[in-house]
């Protein structure tokens, strides 16, 4: 997929695993200039885990970027692992291994899911956060499952179709249940047409325009597996209470902030975006006005490089 906002391709200068419990063990890299400007990416999904062009935000003769695939996902082990696997879980992996790397405070890049993650990291741990640079924004409200599972259709409901009718009528009013059900039960091959129906479901939605190439990518098994299945536990288990980030906003307000978000993001609408906005007035904004969900959205790719470019020339904010 061409996109001429991208920085040239870059290869980890050093990466490993770290055991951070008895079950768990991630996967990390590091990419740019090993002394350079700290910055932990944080991918969505929950499942998806990080790609090669994640570290081309980034400016390497300046950032110093942490990458890694959260529990559960990409090359983290055991692959699609819902044990063991909360958000708590995921914030002190990041903790461990901020530690490990011998880092004192760092930057905060997360996009979809990764935007959940960061804002909820920052509010547990606002000293050890220089800036957050937050894309696609998702806070896991009850208002935005309910987009997700059911209203998309109203936009695209060729889409939503495929992704309803897998399950039997009876159990339509309950999409999420009736694909967990499924997404955990014994049978091995009702699972996994499960989890590709999802994965593709989304990864469809998340482009302004149709793109095979990108939506090629949720259909491989392992993707669908991780991403669906990860999904569907978290989305399983909201914030209590409903808008627990929104609420907690004070707590974040002094560290510098950019939110960019697509005017025609499908899969995490921008009213989250907006809402966010409204009770956190210091927040940088910027609303994409011809991109969807995906971070590899031209305009929304130019605009986070640019995010980036910020906190470069403001050394450390």
């Amino acid at each position: 997929m061409v996109n001429e906002h991208f920085l040239p391709a870059i290869e980890p200068f050093e990466h490993g695993t770290l055991a951070v419990d008895d079950l768990h063990t991630i996967y990390w890299e590091e990419v740019g200039k090993p002394g350079g400007e700290p910055i932990v990416f944080l991918h969505g999904g929950p499942g998806a885990g990080c790609l090669e062009t994640d570290r081309q935000f980034f400016d390497p003769e300046f950032f110093r970027v942490v990458l890694f695939d959260q529990r559960g996902c990409g090359r983290s082990k055991p692959l699609g692992c819902i044990e063991a696997n909360t958000i708590d879980h995921l914030v002190a992996d990041i903790e461990a291994l901020r530690e490990a790397r011998g880092i004192e405070s760092w930057h905060v890049f997360g996009g979809s899911w990764g935007s959940t993650l960061a804002l909820y990291y920052a509010q547990e741990h606002p000293d050890r956060c220089r800036s957050l640079v937050l894309r696609g924004m998702w806070t896991l409200r009850r208002e935005e499952l309910d987009w997700w599972l059911y209203k998309m259709r109203f936009i695209q409901p060729e889409l939503w179709r495929p992704f309803a009718e897998l399950i039997p009528e009876e159990e339509r009013g309950d999409l999420l249940e009736a694909y967990w059900k499924r997404l955990t039960g014994d049978d091995r091959e009702v699972a996994l047409a499960a989890a590709k129906a999802w994965s593709i479901y989304e990864g469809s939605c998340c482009t302004l325009m149709p793109n095979d190439e990108f939506a090629s990518h949720f259909a491989e098994p392992e993707m669908a597996w991780n991403l669906a299945r990860l999904e569907a536990h978290y989305f399983r288990a909201p914030f209590e209470p409903d808008d627990l980030l929104f609420r907690r906003v004070d707590r974040v307000r002094h560290i510098p902030a950019f939110l960019v978000h697509g005017r025609y993001d499908i899969v995490c609408p921008i009213k989250t975006a907006d809402d966010l906005r409204q009770v956190w007035p210091e927040l940088s904004f910027v609303a994409v006005p011809d991109a969807g969900h995906s971070s590899y959205e031209p305009g929304i790719t130019k605009e986070l490089v640019a995010a980036l470019g910020r906190i470069r020339d403001q050394g450390r904010p």
